[in-house]
């Protein structure tokens, strides 16, 4: 049976059994402690919680999942797995134990041609927790299943709680008896492997009041509804009813696997021994590439891009170890464009916008593969020479531990080259280098912390979950912020450095919730609106808005005047010319995406914005640079549409409805099932969207884009200033048009020709200076190889040129070996300071390379007295450093390395 059958027949069957089928949340989840959704039960927390009323009793999903805490292990064994998929079904205050596990025994046990999935029954083993009477007799007595199959164990496996204060309670395991070609009889107790876990059935019934660990918890009392969350892991039931070992050889991940296999010459689970499959490195390198290929699909369809920091970096992490696994197992070549349309193939069944959007995700997964091909080109070289010098520092010191890489050569790795700290930890150990992480890390923190210093601290909400959880149980904020700019409310709540107040005085900061309001909380890259909030008593500067929990509106205050009491009655008023900036910039934003669309084709999709009053940016997916000509076709794109004043409307829609209608939706946003879909000029521009608009395209004026750079793999951004805005960049840009043109002395039209002239002729006289410059570096040439000393037969020059910059120090040396002749062994070595770095240039002639005097080591010697490195041939050789102080003790260094040389020759 084919996973996607597996997964239709889940929804279908307990969509049968009165349970709402709720679509899969994306990947990209909106809860600040999560990177991803790592787990089925995410979307309905909020509901497990208390924290919003579910609008079903029943519900069941296949939830898209993500887990990268063992990322590194994955493929050496056949459980782990980055992306997978879990089945649940879900009971809100509706059915209990006996529901759950009736219904999951009827699912397992009922033939295949009758829907179920027909497992043998006397092959399922039930857990229960072990003070859990109800469930057990629900096993034996309505089920059937005799005593010696259900298992009673301890809080470490049949208790589940979320770790912290909350709802919690016993569970039921099932487990299926694989057979004994997979381990010892006794049951799940006994042998994990051979019984294999494939439902988890979660009875919340109790409110624990403090959680200490997995199985010290203090139970506070009932729950006012009981609840149920079961899941069931799709490729853990796939690969039973498929006859195969383990995830990598079910039907949705295995195909990936086969073509690497193919395209590098492999053969999976040919190798002889126990456990083979589990542990030789060509399997291993194989389950990477068919684990992170798929991982890395989902995770670009659900809107994540590669990066350096949080998801992003996961992503990127994902792409480089499948790409570079493949390198491992043989292949150089672009591997992804075999293996990712091979993924979508197999997962558009079950996920069919995989193929609607793969023109995307494909042009971001390449991208990326091209770049860390660039990176390993140039990175694995550098890696290379720095493990061969800890090979050789290591040797020399006589140190029996292994060769380290320094924390400050991995950042530099790191930071230099963009090779991550994960493959430079992978490879330093396959040459049995070790890296001093803690060095690194400390070195990555301190970068942190500068940027952090650097950035303006963006304003936040401050509280507790626990004070906007008590709030929103007011009830929810009537948001009028799309009909009005003014309104009467009253106070529901005000809050200040995290905790409830009554009252807040004159120059106090601090939030305040309202029954009501018009101001727009910041979201979809829309920044919060700014005005007033007036009391009978006191005025109030409204400085932030923000969404803490769903159906609250929080709104950030200065008191300026007076003070504010909680239950009073307020006028609240939006700064209105803000807001018709911010509008402006909103609908700008739309219009911009329906350019780059319409120019550059469907496939230059959004994945990320912001906009505030007279600016917006934003990011798209494309791979390459815009010229000046497609930017300036874009803009006028743009701006025809804003002139043909097309109208601006906002609708209400289900999902379903609003995908079939064409509306593009933000990828890595949660929607609601009811969305607000805003049209500009109707079709042309229809998009999924909370924000705030104009109501024609006319009133966001002038649209003018300021820049358009890359952000990442596969992702450009473009900048804009529309209305006011615009025109003032305009004028500015006018205003230093005129400038420069009274400084050259050149009408407007004539800047380019006379800018060009001008820099013809700066360019000739820096080449006629450079000239004059090689020639007086020269002419010392004579005196000094006058001075050349003689070093055991060697003719030795060692200079310290002063300033000079590389390529003339590099002339000199040339030119010197040159006069110095080949009747004798000669060696010239001259060191100078170019923008306050030392480099150093060493030449040999034939004879001392006879003698074993060899530039590229006598150039290695040099620049690590520099504090750097550096490398060429026997006959010239090139290096340099950081230290310029020591300019003349690497000299000397290199007259005494030439006497040791020479001296051990004879």
């Amino acid at each position: 049976m084919e996973t996607a059958e597996i997964r239709r027949r889940w929804l279908r069957y307990f969509e049968s059994k009165g349970h709402s089928v709720v679509p899969s949340a994306p990947l990209i989840y909106d809860d600040p402690n999560l990177l991803f959704v790592n787990a089925g039960m995410v979307p309905f927390k909020p509901y497990f919680l208390g924290q919003q009323t579910p609008p079903w009793e029943r519900a069941t999903s296949v939830q898209k999942c993500v887990r990268t805490g063992d990322i590194d292990e994955v493929g050496k064994t056949s459980r782990h797995g980055t992306f997978f998929q879990m089945n649940g079904n879900f009971s809100f205050g509706d059915y209990f134990k006996r529901g759950a596990i009736e219904m999951a025994w009827e699912l397992l046990t009922t033939p295949q041609p009758d829907g179920g999935y027909g497992l043998d029954a006397d092959r399922l083993w039930p857990t229960v927790f072990k003070d859990d009477d109800e469930a057990y007799a629900l096993w034996r007595d309505v089920i059937g299943i005799p005593e010696a199959r259900i298992t009673r164990r301890d809080e470490n496996d049949n208790y589940w709680h979320m770790g912290v204060a909350g709802p919690g309670g016993p569970s039921s395991e099932i487990f299926v008896d694989r057979g004994p070609e997979y381990g010892v009889e006794g049951g799940p107790a006994v042998d994990e492997d051979r019984y294999m876990e494939i439902w988890n059935l979660v009875f919340m019934q109790y409110e624990l009041s403090a959680v200490r660990s997995k199985a010290d918890f203090d139970v506070a009392g009932e729950l006012p509804a009981r609840n149920v969350d079961t899941g069931m892991g799709l490729e853990r039931i796939a690969s039973l009813l498929q006859g195969v070992d383990n995830l990598y050889e079910i039907d949705e991940v295995f195909p990936v696997l086969d073509r690497a296999a193919e395209m590098t010459g492999k053969k999976y689970g040919a190798h002889s021994g126990p456990d083979a499959a589990h542990s030789h490195p060509d399997d291993i390198h194989l389950r990477v590439v068919a684990d992170h290929v798929r991982s890395s699909l989902m995770l670009i369809g659900d809107g994540v891009t590669p990066g350096n920091e949080g998801r992003g970096y996961v992503l990127r992490r994902m792409l480089r170890r499948a790409v570079r696994a493949m390198r491992l197992l043989g292949y150089a070549d672009k591997a992804l464009p075999e293996l990712l349309p091979i993924s979508m193939d197999r997962m558009k069944a079950s996920y069919p916008e995989l193929e609607t959007d793969f023109a995307r995700i494909s042009q971001i997964a390449y991208a990326e593969e091209e770049a860390f091909r660039r990176t390993l080109e140039s990175g694995t070289t550098i890696l290379d020479t720095a493990v061969t010098k800890a090979k050789q520092t290591q040797a020399s010191t006589g140190d029996q531990g292994p060769a380290r890489l320094s924390g400050a050569q991995a950042f530099q790795l790191h930071d230099t080259y963009g090779f991550p700290i994960d493959l430079t930890l992978e490879m330093a150990s396959e040459h049995g280098v070790e890296v001093d992480e803690p060095g690194f890390r400390r070195l990555m923190q301190e970068q942190r912390d500068r940027a952090k210093a650097d950035a303006k601290s963006k304003k936040s909400v401050h509280g507790t979950t626990e004070v906007w959880k008590d709030l929103r149980g007011l009830g929810a904020t009537d948001f009028l912020a799309y009909e009005a700019l003014t309104t009467e409310a009253n106070v529901r709540g005000l809050v200040q450095d995290g905790a409830i107040v009554e009252e807040l005085e004159t120059g106090a900061v601090g939030q305040v919730v309202l029954d009501r309001t018009t101001f727009y909380a910041e979201s979809g890259g829309q920044v919060a609106d700014e005005g007033l909030i007036r009391t009978s008593g006191g005025l109030l500067k409204v400085v932030d808005v923000q969404r803490p929990v769903k159906g609250l509106v929080v709104h950030t205050v200065e008191v300026a005047e007076g003070s504010i009491r909680n239950g009073a009655a307020v006028q609240a008023e939006v700064d209105s010319e803000w807001r018709l900036s911010a509008c402006q910039a909103h609908s700008g934003t739309h219009v911009i995406h329906a350019a780059l669309r319409e120019v550059l084709g469907p496939s230059a999709l959004q994945s990320g914005s912001y906009n505030k009053p007279g600016y917006l940016r934003l990011d798209f997916a494309w791979n390459q640079g815009l010229s000046a000509e497609t930017r300036s076709e874009i803009e006028e794109v743009a701006n025809r549409a804003l002139r043909h004043d097309l109208p601006v409307s906002a609708a209400y829609m289900t999902l379903p409805e609003a995908r079939d209608l064409g509306a593009l939706a933000l990828f890595g946003e949660t929607y609601d099932e009811q969305v607000r879909v805003v049209e500009i000029g109707g079709s042309w521009s229809r998009e999924l969207c909370g924000g705030t608009h104009v109501q024609h395209s006319s009133q966001v004026g002038a649209l003018t884009l300021t820049g358009e750079a890359s952000v990442g793999s596969g992702v450009r951004r473009v900048e804009a200033f529309v209305g006011l805005e615009a025109l003032r960049y305009l004028a500015k840009e006018r205003a230093l048009v005129a400038e420069i043109s009274q400084l050259v002395k050149a009408q407007p039209a004539e800047l380019t020709d006379r800018i060009g002239d001008l820099l013809t002729r700066v360019k000739d006289a820096e080449r006629e200076v450079a000239g004059l410059r090689q020639q007086q570096v020269l002419a010392q040439a004579g005196a000094l190889a006058n001075k050349a000393t003689d070093v055991f037969g060697v003719r030795y020059i060692g200079h310290d040129a002063g300033e000079l910059g590389g390529d003339d120090v590099r002339s000199l040396v040339l030119d010197l070996r040159s006069r110095l002749g080949d009747g004798t062994p000669s060696v010239v070595a001259v060191a100078a300071t170019a923008k306050g770095r030392p480099v150093v240039v060493i030449g040999t002639n034939a004879l001392a390379r006879e003698w074993g005097v060899r530039a590229g080591d006598l150039v290695k010697i040099a620049a690590s007295t520099l504090g750097g490195g550096g490398g060429g041939k026997p006959d010239l050789a090139q290096g340099g450093g950081t230290d310029a102080s020591k300019v003349t003790e690497a000299l000397q260094r290199v007259e005494h390395t030439v006497g040791e040389t020479v001296t051990a020759g004879r």
